[in-house]
């Protein structure tokens, strides 16, 4: 039979399974985090500080007592975490490991069938890199010196580069530490607790526990979804867990934001976590471009109504809004955008644009509540003021 679930009931059931729907307080304390990143199941790094990178932002909109140096107790001094690719560049939960040793050959085979396997260097070089880093201790890319100008890929890699980053996706290397946001690579086995790198899992046991894991934290789900959840099995063999656990799967109709359905499936047990579901918190929150909630831009528009999309790679002119837009997230709504930057050098906070979604008008229960969460998200950078534009003050 097929349970039919409202478009509210649908929002609350992802705002809660990721970690969006209680009031983002208590004490930031290592077991909270660690709590917050194994119910999210992982948490996308990158590079961009427009006010935060986006693994700080999305451990803070979930614990605002969060500070970014916690971050490098988790990864480098208490090895909670480790560093791997998910849809990228991610880190995961160290009691994880076991199950991800899956993914190593799986990114090794499609870096060597794709454009990488003619720009990697060969055997021979590879086993240099490893026997120096092996030798000295972690390393990170600005160690070894570039011998070639040739550079390599999308992004410019020197051919040292390229190497380092097969062996980590390979799973032969594994990032120490980071300084500055520079990666340090060093041997798996001197970074991964023994008593977990020794731990082997046969391979269906690590399938069955990723899907089980993705639909989880999806709540329901499509094969699509559960297979680019973590990005760690092909179609093909979420397909066939999917049939092979059909009697375990209950088939679910959700509402759309436009009134339309969608079909998936969700655990036999959904009825009761839509039975236990609280009511997401009514802050307002700023989220970051690259959170969870928000990732999946086809979901965010299925559920919400809200039609996301990141500029950063479009032409100035060509923008609808600007550079690096963040979300609004006001209790089971997206409200709007919101272009914010942090100066981290004068200690400002400068808020430069706003666009509330249509039909949505600036009240006042709302522009106190975006102030509240400006004064938090100023906190939590390290600003002293908060400027406005013109243009966003024109807004509300």
């Amino acid at each position: 039979m097929v349970l039919k679930i409202s478009n509210k009931q649908a929002r609350h059931l992802w705002l809660h399974a990721q970690g969006l729907s209680p009031t983002p307080t208590g004490p930031a304390t290592p077991d909270r985090l660690m709590e917050i990143i194994k119910g999210l199941g992982f948490v996308q790094l990158d590079t961009l500080q427009i006010v935060a990178r986006a693994h700080h932002h999305i451990l803070w909109s979930r614990n605002q007592n969060y500070r970014e140096p916690m971050f490098d107790k988790m990864l480098a001094d208490d090895r909670h975490v480790f560093e791997h690719f998910t849809h990228d560049a991610s880190i995961l939960p160290m009691e994880f490991y076991s199950h991800w040793r899956r993914n190593f050959a799986r990114r090794e085979k499609r870096l060597l069938n794709g454009s990488w396997g003619s720009a990697l260097p060969p055997a021979r070089a590879r086993e240099t890199i490893r026997k120096r880093i092996e030798k000295e201790g972690a390393l990170c890319s600005r160690d070894f010196e570039n011998t070639t100008k040739k550079r390599i890929g999308g992004w410019r890699r020197p051919p040292h580069k390229v190497a380092l980053d097969y062996l980590w996706h390979a799973g032969v290397l594994t990032t120490s530490h980071r300084a500055n946001f520079h990666k340090f690579y060093d041997l798996t086995e001197r970074v991964i607790p023994p008593h977990i790198h020794g731990d082997e899992v046969e391979d269906r046991h690590q399938l069955d526990w990723l899907c089980n894991g993705a639909l989880d934290r999806l709540g329901f789900a499509s094969e699509g979804d559960v297979q680019r959840f973590w990005n760690a099995a092909d179609r093909s063999e979420v397909k066939q867990w999917v049939s092979d656990n059909a009697a375990r799967l209950r088939p679910v109709d959700i509402e759309t934001a436009d009134g339309g359905t969608l079909r998936a499936f969700a655990s036999l047990d959904i009825e009761d976590r839509l039975a236990a579901l609280p009511s997401p918190t009514s802050r307002l929150r700023i989220i970051n471009p690259f959170d969870p909630i928000a990732r999946d831009r086809d979901r965010l528009s299925h559920l919400f109504g809200f039609d996301y999309r990141i500029e950063i790679f479009v032409p100035a002119a060509k923008r609808k809004y600007g550079y690096y837009v963040f979300p609004m997230l006001q209790g089971d709504r997206f409200i709007g955008r919101i272009e914010v930057r942090a100066d981290r050098k004068k200690n400002m906070l400068n808020v430069e644009n706003i666009w509330l979604e249509p039909g949505l008008r600036p009240a006042k229960d709302r522009v106190v509540k975006l102030d509240a969460e400006l004064e938090r998200m100023a906190r939590f950078v390290g600003a002293e003021e908060i400027v406005w534009s013109g243009e966003a003050l024109g807004a509300l």
